[in-house]
């Protein structure tokens, strides 16, 4: 069951978890993954790899993913340059450009599974696990959203899922954590007709690599990419030519990335016990605002129902007052019309009296 990053923050104030997240936050920073002996790995070797592609229709397979706007039998997409995505765990890059007497390259980008994870050490939720199998999992149920892993990331790798407003994910390689935990191949490992990428233990596969280097020397760079860089990686390469020449970065040195990101993340937990303190305080403020709003708001309905009934008794005796006076000239008008109709016959009697003594 997932929690919405709203009752999360929520639940961390309410609950008074700030000191325990500062502890994890700060632990995250600090611990230092050495690897585990019998964890596992992948070995890529370009010198086999053919451009096909499916070890991305296997990857996209057995994840489950959305199919991809053309279809993985389409190699023309190999003509740009891409990285994965929400929906691509992983992404097959020509290079076109290499000195190489066979012609072109291949790369194969996805999580590198690094031994002491740049996406662990910055998240402060452990949203992220490296686990004693190898693999780097991802616990969407404690992830808030931060993103500071696709920040962290020396490969640039975690992908976020933009286009989902409610429930977005960070998304990425779990080197098929599900499958090898039953002791299955990844599905980029099972799907490979060339044998370019070789699953085992990563012990045996830097032998592996190493006997490879030393039977053909003239085939490959004397170097196995992943072994040592930013610590080691699970995921380990092979190359015809320098890597840097199939897209893959020479300029990370060895130090791991917890040693690299201690101290900028050192105030993480600071800003973890703030946000409580700073949350209660918005929602105070806008609480505040909210009853400052609807007493303004009363007292404006208040004042305009008084205003109103005021002007309407106002009228109301305006027009009384007037139908009284309109009542007091009638009754003199009735009147003076009634005195003068009781004159008349006064004054024919008199005029027929007037006549007669005439007469």
């Amino acid at each position: 069951m997932s929690i919405s990053r709203r009752k999360f923050l929520g639940w961390l104030g309410a609950a008074g978890l700030s000191t325990t997240l500062s502890k994890a936050a700060s632990a995250a920073t600090t611990k230092h993954f050495t690897g585990y002996p019998d964890s596992v790995g992948v070995l890529f070797d370009n010198t086999r790899c053919i451009g096909c592609r499916k070890c991305e229709a296997g990857c996209n397979k057995v994840n489950e993913l959305p199919a991809p706007d053309q279809s993985f039998d389409d190699l023309t997409v190999l003509a740009q340059q891409r990285r994965t995505t929400a929906r691509a765990y992983t992404v097959v890059n020509r290079y076109d450009k290499v000195n190489h007497p066979k012609g072109p390259l291949y790369g194969k980008i996805q999580c590198n599974h690094c031994l002491e994870p740049a996406c662990a050490s910055a998240c402060f939720v452990r949203a992220f696990d490296k686990t004693k199998i190898g693999a780097v999992t991802y616990d969407e149920t404690v992830c808030v959203g931060c993103r500071y892993c696709m920040i962290a990331c020396p490969f640039e790798i975690p992908t976020y899922e933009y286009y989902k407003a409610l429930t977005p994910r960070v998304m990425k390689c779990t080197l098929c954590y599900p499958r090898i935990s039953k002791g299955l191949l990844p599905g980029c490992v099972e799907s490979c007709p060339t044998e370019s990428l070789t699953y085992g233990k990563r012990r045996d596969l830097l032998r592996i690599a190493r006997e490879r280097i030393h039977r053909f020397p003239e085939r490959y760079v004397d170097h196995i990419y992943g072994e040592h860089e930013m610590g080691g990686t699970s995921w380990l390469y092979l190359s015809a030519v320098p890597f840097r020449e199939v897209g893959m970065r020479e300029d990370l040195g060895v130090t791991p990335a917890p040693e690299l990101t201690a101290g900028a993340l050192s105030g993480v937990p600071i800003v973890v016990g703030m946000w409580p303190v700073l949350l209660t305080g918005i929602y105070a403020i806008s609480k505040r605002k909210e009853k400052i709003a609807s007493a303004e708001k009363e007292q404006a309905v208040t004042t305009a129902v008084e205003q109103a009934k005021a002007e309407a008794e106002a009228q109301l005796a305006e027009a009384l007052a007037k139908a009284e006076e309109e009542k007091k000239k009638a009754i003199e008008s009735e009147g003076q019309k009634a005195l003068k109709e009781g004159d008349k016959p006064q004054a024919e009697e008199a005029d027929k009296t007037e006549t007669e003594e005439d007469s």
